[in-house]
């Protein structure tokens, strides 16, 4: 039901399936499911239990702990990252052909001319900048304007270079990876780069 994935000292995520801890728990509605099944797998994660707050812009983080976290869940699924020394990102997204249809409304010209049709490489992209948007944690971000991801190849796993520039502040670099797991892509961020 729960897979973990330490990162490295300070950084770890994991993965739940929300279907089965509904079964688990005898619970039916879907906004009851993914609230008690975050709060299980953060207290999971942690070891003890911490309320989950958010911020006046929604981000989540975790009342009267210095830790970062971030949540995403997809059809079934729920993934947290928790990070002890920097602010996070997480994206997990079921792969599915409804992002051909969005594809111009998130990715700059040359980021569309990488990915073409590649549903798998579109998802990869998306959940980058859903990743970078979680870190940054302003609404009035634009996807194309203000989050870019680097060209890459694309294999089961792998690293991605994506940044923020909101606002005339300075170029913000992320180490992200990413990886297929079932049918489901997911982004997390690594670390800041600069």
């Amino acid at each position: 039901m729960i897979q973990v994935f330490n990162i490295n000292e300070g950084l770890c995520w994991a993965l739940m399936d929300l279907n089965e801890f509904a079964v688990l728990k005898n619970i039916s509605l879907k906004r009851e499911i993914e609230s008690q099944g975050k709060n299980h797998l953060i207290d999971f994660l942690l070891k003890k239990t911490i309320q989950i707050d958010y911020d006046n812009n929604g981000k989540p983080f975790l009342k009267g702990d210095s830790r970062h976290i971030s949540i995403s869940h997809s059809f079934g699924k729920l993934a947290i990252i928790v990070n002890e020394h920097q602010t996070t990102g997480i994206d997990i997204e079921i792969i599915r052909d409804k992002v051909l249809s969005v594809k111009h409304k998130f990715l700059s010209l040359s980021e569309l001319e990488d990915a073409g049709e590649d549903i798998e490489k579109l998802l990869i992209y998306w959940s980058a900048k859903e990743t970078l948007y979680k870190i940054y944690g302003v609404k009035q971000i634009n996807f194309i304007k203000h989050l870019s991801v680097k060209p890459f190849t694309k294999s089961l796993s792998g690293n991605l270079v994506g940044s923020v520039q909101f606002s005339n502040t300075n170029i913000k670099l992320f180490e992200l990876n990413y990886h297929f797991i079932q049918n489901y892509v997911i982004v997390y961020c690594v670390k800041r780069l600069n």
